[in-house]
């Protein structure tokens, strides 16, 4: 469960639909103008399970990830930084700088993968166009791969692979994107009593 949580971390449908590949400037206005997000999500594990939750983003900097019961499992992203709260791991939440995890990217105020030192991937398969990121200074904890569509653009799934070899998907349902989302459900101080 520890990986599949990273895996959101450092790491945001149905079908892909045909596309044409998108330019990284496309896919950055797309993410600056979504202020809002949500989606429901399933999550392939690298052992076949899955589980399944609901995304919230509010840009910039707040995410929120909850996974449906059993798991009682909680990602939030706020204030400058990303804590994974996971009963199975502890009490405590595993908590990490928001700068040094790819979801400093989607979150930033403006959004400028041009520039974004962490893009070391731009590829498009003939259904979807994919940029890769990762920590420039330690390629080797792995990366992820956002996979986005056209027409309008969307973002679809992503894919963390980690450094050990494994690969975990997160596939988003339908994104109702615009919502008024209250702040209060992205703070990480008093999480616990929100699970």
């Amino acid at each position: 469960m520890k990986n599949a949580l990273l895996a959101l971390v450092l790491t945001l449908s149905p079908a892909l639909a045909a596309a044409e590949k998108l330019s990284l400037a496309e896919v950055s206005a797309y993410l600056t103008a979504m202020q809002t997000a949500q989606a429901t999500f399933t999550q392939i594990n690298g052992d076949g399970t899955k589980s399944t939750g609901t995304l919230f983003i509010k840009r910039p900097g707040r995410m929120r990830i909850e996974y449906d019961p059993p798991e009682k499992a909680l990602v939030l992203a706020s204030a400058g930084a990303v804590a994974i709260y996971d009963p199975k791991s502890g009490p405590t939440p595993e908590t990490y700088p928001l700068r040094k995890t790819p979801l400093s990217i989607i979150l930033a105020q403006q959004v400028d993968l041009a520039q974004a030192r962490m893009v070391v991937g731009h590829d498009y398969n003939g259904t979807a166009t994919t940029i890769t990121a990762q920590d420039p200074e330690h390629p080797e904890y792995g990366n992820i791969q956002l996979m986005f569509t056209d027409a309008p653009v969307a973002l679809r799934q992503w894919v963390l692979n980690d450094d050990g070899g494994n690969s975990t998907t997160v596939v988003l349902g339908a994104m109702t994107v615009g919502e008024t989302l209250r702040d209060s459900i992205f703070a990480i101080e008093g999480a616990d009593s929100q699970r």
